[in-house]
């Protein structure tokens, strides 16, 4: 009689039934968001089942493959209650990097892994939805062919903006969304030489590999690189069932703060899309709306997303940048992670934490070591006073991060790279806010994007570089050919100054006066917290 199988090393089960963890579960091992979905299993959270493989296996993804298809994949069916490539009853999965440390969009995610034609009628089946199943259909194609296959994003972008002339691609329907499915699927096979794979085994083998390789980026290099993180933790893969945010309109897909990542104030920060999957948030390429919109189209959810807010900062005591998704009414949470904030936010929010209770004065103090006066203060507009404060704005967009900057127009990374070489201070502006380019991130003083939400992963790592960050400006457009930009009515050419205040999202031509506005009150009670210090034990606070 044969024994029954070893669960493999290194490889993690996350249910809300059943958690098979016999190798030590830490974030070393397991990746941070990994590592939390295990916590927020355990405190009852709505988190759809996972398998997880470790961070070990990093330098040969190929090595965790026929584990994953023999072993880890059957106990993900079963936490499901689906069989992977089924054609009655399919199990359709995403597959996600993660990092021990957080690396905000540097490697990739991809969704709706499992679909294909056989198993297209069964999700059918599941949903009774036809336009979410040539909606996810279609997404995967792109998806794959984009990070497996190393196609360039244009060979269906173009071909999405043929299809909606300019509308929203969420207005189309099933019909159209089926043909544009087809057609995706003849691009695939014109560009890559082969024809999307439609044996769901080889989807899911080539998302794992392409999402461990992800790893070595450059984008990823050079993130660590500036955040000093270990290039030898690797990261972790989790395979988790999917839920769709692309459902109707009781459904879409959000990130949420639980406090504002640019003051630090004790509320909800949060943008949400609307019959939408996540990567459309944090992707960079579509504006969002805020919890207004997620109340009005599904007030249940909302009051899960509160609750789960709540409890989350409670159990991991610190503020959380949370990933969910709406379907059909019911939240899930994908992800939760401590949330990447402005120095004055840091502030606040420790402070705050601690007259709460959630943390002690020496937690408090260690996570506010190192701020000063000017990074509890704002840049802000002369006063109305100054006749310079006189000039109109010639835009608005999205507030992502505070302050004001003035510099020139650069349009890409090299020219970033070569006036900061030159000693000019430039603000890059782009049509998406995306991480691509995390030099010109960094090297720039600011960011002002014509699409993309507050919460996109580009701006997320411009609030953690203190940088003056403005999405979605609906009246910018931008002529790469011509090196020019269109602000409403008025061009301006690369190399020319704008102003851009990041408190209210105006851009200004040329140089508007600026000055420091600095926040007493909060510099009072960070004064009062180190005066403690030396009755107070210096000790990290354990999570």
């Amino acid at each position: 009689m044969k024994s029954a199988p070893h669960w493999p090393k290194h490889f993690y089960l996350i249910s809300s039934d059943k958690t098979t963890q016999p190798h030590h579960a830490n974030r070393e091992n397991m990746g941070s968001k990994a590592f939390n979905l295990l916590r927020m299993t355990k405190i009852g959270l709505p988190v759809p089942p996972a398998l997880v493989i470790g961070t070990h296996y990093t330098p040969f993804p190929d090595a965790c493959l026929d584990a994953v298809l023999s072993l880890g994949l059957a106990a993900l069916q079963e936490a499901a209650g689906l069989t992977f490539g089924d054609a009655r009853h399919p199990l359709i999965v995403s597959v996600r990097s993660g990092a021990p440390v957080s690396m905000p969009g540097m490697m990739e995610t991809l969704l709706n892994i499992g679909l294909c034609d056989k198993t297209l009628p069964g999700l059918l089946r599941q949903t009774g939805n036809p336009r979410l199943v040539w909606d996810a259909y279609r997404r995967v194609i792109a998806s794959y062919g984009e990070v497996v296959a190393g196609l360039p994003a244009a060979v269906f972008e173009d071909e999405i903006n043929r299809v909606t002339q300019g509308d929203d691609e969420r207005q189309l329907d099933f019909k159209q969304l089926r043909d544009l499915t087809h057609q995706f699927l003849s691009l695939y096979q014109q560009h890559a030489g082969v024809a999307f794979p439609q044996d769901v085994n080889v989807q899911l083998a080539g998302a794992i590999r392409a999402v461990f390789a992800s790893w070595h980026a450059e984008k990823a290099q050079v993130y660590r690189q500036l955040n000093r993180i270990d290039s030898a933790m690797g990261t972790a893969v989790t395979i988790q069932r999917m839920v769709f945010g692309n459902a109707g309109s009781h459904s879409g897909a959000g990130v949420g703060f639980t406090r504002d990542p640019v003051t630090g104030e004790r509320q909800m920060w949060v943008d949400f899309l609307a019959n939408a999957q996540g990567e459309d948030v944090v992707s960079g390429r579509r504006n969002a709306h805020g919890h207004q919109l997620l109340a009005s189209v599904a007030p249940d959810a909302w009051h899960k997303l509160e609750e789960s807010a709540h409890a989350l900062e409670h159990e991991l005591t610190d503020m959380q940048d949370i990933e969910f998704t709406v379907q059909d009414g019911m939240l899930y949470v994908l992800q939760t992670r401590s949330g990447k904030r402005t120095p004055m936010a840091a502030a606040r929010i420790a402070l705050d934490l601690m007259d709460e209770g959630l943390i002690d004065p020496a937690t408090a103090l260690q996570r506010t070591e190192g701020l000063n006066e000017e990074d509890l203060g704002t840049m802000r507009l002369a006063s109305p006073l100054h006749p310079q404060s006189e000039a109109s704005p010639l835009a608005r967009a999205v507030s992502a991060s505070q302050g004001v900057v003035s510099g020139e127009i650069a349009l890409d990374g090299e020219r970033v790279a070569s006036r900061v070489g030159e000693g000019v201070t430039v603000i890059l502006v782009r049509q998406d806010a995306e991480t691509n380019d995390i030099s010109a991130l960094e090297q720039a003083a600011g960011l002002l994007t014509q699409r993309g939400a507050r919460t996109s992963h580009a701006a997320v790592v411009e609030r953690q570089l203190g940088k003056v960050c403005v999405v979605g400006c609906d009246t910018l457009r931008i002529d790469l050919a011509a090196r020019t930009v269109c602000l409403g009515e008025v061009m301006l050419a690369e190399g020319e100054v704008i102003t851009v205040d990041g408190n209210d999202g105006a851009i200004y031509r040329g140089t508007v006066s600026a000055v420091m506005v600095p926040d007493a009150a909060l510099l009072e009670r960070l004064l009062a917290l180190r005066k403690l210090s030396g009755a107070v034990p210096h000790r990290k606070h354990k999570n």
